[in-house]
């Protein structure tokens, strides 16, 4: 049976999504994940799925192996080469702090102080040479760098997003001093200015370019031997897939490819529903990742802060996240002050209802002790049966230290992680002007589900959204993304000094540049779409506008869609002033087939039979009527409270909620 397979690495769980048979056969698995080597999981989930290597067409991989090695500092050992006098930029960075109260924090740059270094040369913002680059200086550099035992150098010099030329004889001449080492030149990973963002991107780059290139080839070879030998996809931050033979190039565009898959899935599902405006919360073993996505189009942020003064300045979707999932563990702070989070359990040794040895409370041994998962049908595949005695220990042990009975103390675990990842929807809705009740939540993840009730009726979201497989939407993702490049230059110029004719050429070039990694990806798009941008501002602002263009438009209605973007955003323009043009950006995008999506011809009337009945506990205990989900057909409506299981996951319906089934097989839940 031919097919694609998405499958998304995640902190708990590794998710496989398999469609075959032009969507009409669908398969779902999770299995643990294996931290030490994510590959050895991704085997895993294929061979638990018996899916033939040798009719499957394609497989879509999203991984956090580059957010790992991040944060564990497991990255390559590097040299960064600087224009004199720009050695610390990385320290000097913004002036921020690691915390919003207090002066406390360490900074720990990727690259230490001693093995920054310095060379002489010199170019303007406008790309002229000033100083000439010291070639002889480089060289010895080079011999020096020979004794280091590095894997990579990145070379960051004073405005070459301008004038690339002397990153690029420099990377030539360390190639001919030490062909081994992987050379990342700042110009080539973004072509912007923002010196301390673009050095620390370009170093992010260096950093894990060597391991991601082992991963990748290492994945390779474990897929060879498993019998597949077609196309392997990595999954980008920005929403979009590259061959795997270009990963180690890409290596900084793949931080958070696995929460952007799921992102770009919601917006999918969410729109054939009919929901152009949502809100996506995507709770897993580890984290809650939190999006908002207005007519179909996730937000891009310009950056992100992997750590404190650790920037990364791609084009990604805007994805926040914090450290709550089912594994999150449950602990009094210092103060006496129960707290969850962010530390997890993991996949090993998992909650203590696992049995895998975990004996501290999670937020998963909550659910269990409430009777909101059913320990006779958990998530995934591999537990016959989770350990409610365990359970009951681990937050029993925890209820005394605080005073509250079991039920009590389970409860308050629910209210602290549900309180945390409300905040986090408020910060991306409210707080940036939002109204959440004109909002959709569309819920997904192994623990999404079971949260998103509650989580709607604290926020005021207007409905929740809950997937066919919400378990896996960030696989299902992966598998139905596009081939998507970005590229960007900075030219920063007022925009009645810039000619159409130099804009035309710039996104002509990278037009062709898209177009031409596209079609050596070989992965036979049924068509290729661009979509150009200018970031534009009013003299003297920091902050830019991101604004739609068309290449062969006059000048004039450049200004005229800034303007209208302006008013749109601010309520008002600011006449006199001259408008700049910061950056020209480019997207090009290989738009892949899709498998189509089964909808029902008809309605079913009423409500589905339960599958049984068990008591489980809102706030007390209430006999709950437990639903398959395969049973739930379109048409089907009943009230709250409600529990409703499938393998990839549980979701739970509020006393006070409806749910219905829609005909592309969603629940839709909201207030009676």
């Amino acid at each position: 049976m031919s097919g694609v397979v998405g499958i998304d690495v995640g902190g708990t769980y590794t998710d496989l999504y398999f469609a075959g048979d032009q969507g009409r056969a669908e398969r779902v698995i999770k299995v643990p994940s294996t931290p030490h080597d994510p590959s050895i999981g991704l085997i895993d989930s294929l061979r638990a799925a018996e899916i033939d290597p040798g009719g499957l067409d394609q497989i879509l991989h999203g991984t956090t192996i580059a957010t790992n090695a991040v944060i564990e500092r497991r990255g390559a050992r590097c040299a960064l080469i600087t224009t004199r006098g720009f050695r610390d930029v990385l320290e000097l960075g913004r002036r921020d702090r690691p915390h919003m109260y207090g002066l406390t924090g360490i900074q720990r740059p990727l690259i230490p102080r001693d093995q920054r270094w310095e060379v002489d040369e010199r170019v303007d913002y406008r790309g002229t040479i000033l100083t000439p680059l010291d070639e002889e200086q480089v060289r010895s550099l080079g011999q020096t760098l020979k004794g280091e035992t590095l894997d990579a150098v990145i070379v960051s010099l004073l405005h070459s997003y301008a004038n690339p030329s002397h990153e690029e004889r420099v990377r030539d001449i360390l190639r001919d001093i030490e062909p081994r080492w992987e050379i990342v030149i700042s110009s080539v990973v973004i072509r912007e200015y923002y010196e301390f963002e673009r050095t620390s991107t370009a170093v992010v780059q260096g950093y894990l370019q060597p391991l991601v290139s082992r991963y990748a080839k290492s994945l390779i070879g474990k897929l060879h031997d498993w019998g597949f030998r077609r196309q392997t996809l990595i999954m980008q931050s920005n929403g979009g897939v590259v061959p795997i033979s270009q990963l180690g190039e890409r290596a900084a565009f793949i931080v958070r490819s696995g929460p952007a898959a799921g992102v770009m899935a919601a917006a999918e599902l969410a729109a054939e529903a009919g929901f152009s405006r949502i809100i996506t919360g995507d709770m897993g073993g580890t984290s809650f990742d939190v999006a908002v996505v207005i007519d179909g189009k996730p937000a891009i942020a310009e950056k992100a802060l992997l750590e404190f003064r650790i920037p990364l300045r791609l084009p990604m979707i805007d994805v926040h996240t914090i450290g709550a999932g089912g594994g999150s563990i449950a602990h009094v702070d210092r103060a006496g002050i129960l707290q969850v989070g962010p530390q997890s359990a993991g996949s090993n040794p998992g909650p203590a209802c696992w049995g895998r040895g975990g004996a501290e409370p999670t937020v998963t041994d909550a659910n269990v002790v409430l009777a909101r998962i059913d320990p006779a049908h958990p998530i995934g595949f591999e537990c016959a049966e989770l350990d409610i005695d365990a359970a009951r220990r681990a937050i029993e042990a925890l209820g005394k230290k605080i005073g509250l009975g079991i039920e009590k103390t389970a409860e308050a675990i629910l209210a602290i992680v549900n309180q945390r990842m409300a905040g986090r929807i408020r910060l991306l809705s409210i707080e940036r002007g939002h109204d959440p009740r004109e909002f959709a939540f569309v819920a997904f993840g192994g623990a999404g589900p079971l949260h998103g009730g509650a989580l709607i009726e604290e926020v005021g979201i207007g409905a929740m959204l809950v997937p066919p497989y919400p378990g896996v939407l960030c696989a299902q993702g992966c598998a139905s993304a596009n081939v998507r490049y970005d590229f960007s230059r900075t030219v920063e110029r007022n925009l009645e000094d810039l000619e159409p004719d130099y804009v035309a050429r710039i996104l002509r070039e990278q037009l062709g540049q898209g177009e031409a990694q596209i079609k050596a990806s070989e992965a036979s798009p049924e068509r290729v779409v661009a979509h150009h941008f200018m970031d534009m501002a009013y003299l003297g602002q920091i902050h830019a506008m991101r604004v739609p263009i068309n290449p062969s438009w006059p000048r004039a209605k450049f200004a005229a869609a800034f303007e209208e973007a302006y008013r749109v955003e601010f309520g008002n323009t600011l006449p006199g002033i001259p408008v700049m043009v910061i950056n020209l950006r480019t997207t090009v995008e290989g738009v892949r087939a899709r498998a189509r999506r089964t909808t029902a011809n008809g309605k079913a009337a009423g409500s589905p039979e339960p599958r049984s009945m068990r008591k489980a506990h809102f706030g007390s205990w209430m006999e709950t009527p437990v639903y398959d989900r395969s049973r739930c057909a379109a048409g089907h409506a009943f009230s709250g409270p409600a529990i409703i299981e499938q393998k990839d996951t549980t979701t739970v319906v509020q006393p006070g909620m409806t749910v219905r089934v829609d005909r592309f097989h969603n629940l839709i839940v909201g207030a009676a």
